[in-house]
């Protein structure tokens, strides 16, 4: 748990480098922002990280991102890590609750759950979780903006703060053989995802990454809506990008990883409130 002077300002934290150290908390950013949870038994790890992967699936359904049965969100299991927790085939980001969801190996067998799998979800997942132990969650989602930032074939600028946060950690992926349903496409879009935490699919869609769920769902939200505002901008002129040091600077407070998974809790505290059948097991 990180801890905050009594001597905050009123009106928020200024940079580390001209503030007082009474301003900051003890955190990379400076900003008063508690730790990650910590769970006495695997069952309690579980259960949170069920009700976090129900909740990002219904904001993905309020905001927009669903698109028939495509996009899938997905969560490694705490006890074993071949398993992973997704949302189920053919129900809507709207309706999910924590009881719909399936947990499945890495054969792809729903191992718990009464639903079947998405097979683009077997094989997208199940390599990143494999190729990438430290990607706890992953967020795919055909989501308009980023399938527009796609087809032109153009990564997130760095024309903005948000935007910063994956300067040198995005990468474009161009290959397209139809629908992800073979493991071979799938483990070629994780090996191309590298050390990433967003890879935009050509034709496709999104994909982002991080080590909790929290973390990748927030990271897809900054992306898309990163996304819209430089198509907006593109298509209002010439966008004035950052330097290199800019861009560094903005991009260690924005893409900080407890910032990541921080701001998925105001996410949460939302949806919770709005929509509270969602935490039905």
């Amino acid at each position: 748990m990180t801890t905050l002077s009594p001597l905050t300002h009123p009106h928020g934290t200024t940079s580390a480098a001209t503030a007082p150290a009474g301003y900051l908390a003890d955190t990379a950013t400076g900003l008063p922002i508690p730790g990650e949870p910590d769970f006495a038994t695997p069952e309690e790890a579980r259960r949170h990280r069920k009700q976090r992967l129900a909740a990002a699936l219904r904001l993905f359904g309020k905001y927009g991102f669903g698109e028939g049965i495509s996009g899938h969100i997905s969560v490694r299991d705490p006890e074993y890590p071949d398993q992973f927790w997704v949302n189920p085939f053919g129900v809507s980001f709207k309706h999910v609750r924590v009881a719909d969801l399936i947990c499945v190996d890495s054969r792809g067998r729903v191992v718990h759950g009464k639903h079947r799998v998405n097979p683009s979800a077997f094989v997208i997942h199940s390599q990143i979780h494999e190729l990438h132990p430290g990607a706890t969650a992953a967020a795919h989602g055909h989501t308009a903006h980023s399938r527009a930032l796609g087809a032109i074939g153009r990564l997130l600028d760095p024309i903005d703060q948000e935007s910063a946060a994956f300067y040198g950690r995005q990468t474009l992926y161009e290959a397209y053989e139809g629908p992800s349903v073979s493991l071979e496409q799938g483990r070629d879009i994780a090996e191309k995802l590298g050390d990433n935490r967003a890879i935009l699919l050509r034709h496709h869609g999104l994909i982002t990454v991080g080590g909790s769920l929290d973390e990748a769902v927030h990271w897809f939200f900054t992306y898309d809506s990163c996304a819209q505002v430089q198509l907006l901008a593109r298509a209002a002129g010439t966008p004035e990008t950052f330097t290199h040091e800019q861009a560094t600077a903005a991009g260690e407070g924005f893409g900080d990883e407890q910032l990541g998974w921080f701001s998925f809790q105001l996410l949460w505290d939302e949806i919770v409130a709005e929509q509270p059948d969602l935490l039905e097991e």
